[in-house]
């Protein structure tokens, strides 16, 4: 699953708008909205943000998992 893919599923799960996420983040909804059509990368401190809200690390956040040590 996509970064973008992950954010749509949190917001819908939660049964949120794109504009009531954007309001609860203090962020504009445009904005919002470009970083799940994929055209931007929400920085650090509003992807510290979307995690804190969403109750989960950064690395669940991006879809990233941790490499296999051999």
């Amino acid at each position: 699953m996509t970064f973008p893919e992950h954010l749509i599923k949190l917001r819908e799960n939660r049964g949120l708008s794109q504009k009531a996420l954007a309001k609860s983040l203090d962020i504009g909804v445009h904005t919002y909205q470009r970083y799940e059509y994929g055209e931007r990368t929400p920085p650090l401190p509003t992807l510290i943000l979307l995690a804190d809200f969403y109750n989960i690390s950064l690395d669940e956040l991006v879809c990233r998992e941790r490499p296999q040590h051999k």
